[in-house]
């Protein structure tokens, strides 16, 4: 491996911990504490994720592009070019990152979770306080039901995501403004479906904390969890993920006039 591959790994595992430090820590804040901050402000929960993700691309972007998500990378490799033999490595790095931020996280809040579980008789083995670090199914939401919507939810993202970095697309926004673009993008999905299943719509999001907490105490009901909800919010990302980009590729992006016009020079 070059210094400058070893160097986007690092950055992949960057963006992930920023995003998962900030963001778990919103979560943390958002279920821990009575009254909670957020409590009639939902929307301030959505825009420090996205905001997380904005500050994840601004540190790292210039590196590695700031995937920070499996599923952008798997969607970057099918539809745009991205080496392949970087998918997994690209992937492991996210899922490290997301690992180490939910660490982070449990070394700021560790007292504020026992302290909640105490409060409210659970246990960690029992899930109390588990939905700071990783998702689950919300109110009425059966995993399969999950599956679909994770699937609908990361197509949004990465038509989205496709949309704002498209050089052909003239209503794209110029130089840092797409960072900026991409966290409301994720915060607006946060606001219109996070109840669901808490919108995890990246598989590292939810897998490396998931991790975490299974060997910091929360055990099987963090993996599998139950019924075996673990791989959900893995496979319905990277399905959603190919089918977003796949709607951009196939049906926005043959059509922009600025590519057209750029083909029209080049033939």
């Amino acid at each position: 491996m070059t210094r400058q591959g070893f160097g986007e790994l690092i950055s992949e595992a960057m963006a992930t911990f920023i995003i998962i430090s900030l963001g778990n820590s919103v979560a943390c804040m958002y279920t821990l504490y009575d009254p909670s901050p957020y409590a009639n402000a939902y929307w301030g929960v959505c825009i420090a994720w996205g905001l997380s993700v904005t500050i994840a691309i601004y540190v790292t972007g210039s590196v590695s592009g700031t995937h920070a998500n499996p599923a952008v990378t798997l969607a970057l490799a099918i539809f745009r070019g991205f080496p392949w033999k970087k998918v997994i490595p690209y992937s492991l790095a996210q899922v490290m990152g997301a690992f180490v931020g939910a660490a982070v996280v449990y070394v700021l809040f560790s007292p504020v979770i026992d302290h909640y579980n105490e409060a409210h008789q659970l246990t960690r083995e029992a899930g109390g306080a588990a939905g700071v670090f990783f998702t689950h199914p919300g109110l009425a939401i059966t995993p399969m039901h999950a599956l679909v919507d994770q699937i609908i939810l990361t197509a949004f993202l990465l038509l989205g995501i496709f949309a704002i970095t498209e050089q052909y697309n003239e209503m794209a926004p110029g130089a840092n403004g797409g960072a900026l673009m991409i966290g409301l993008l994720v915060a607006t999905i946060g606001a219109a479906a996070g109840y669901l299943e808490a919108w995890a719509i990246n598989p590292a999001r939810d897998f490396g904390p998931r991790l975490f907490a299974y060997v910091a105490g929360w055990g099987s009901s963090a993996f599998p969890a139950p019924e075996s909800y673990w791989w959900v919010p893995i496979v319905g990302p990277l399905i959603g993920g190919v089918v977003g980009a796949a709607a951009y590729q196939w049906l926005i992006y043959p059509f922009l006039p600025a590519r057209q016009r750029a083909s029209k020079s080049a033939s």
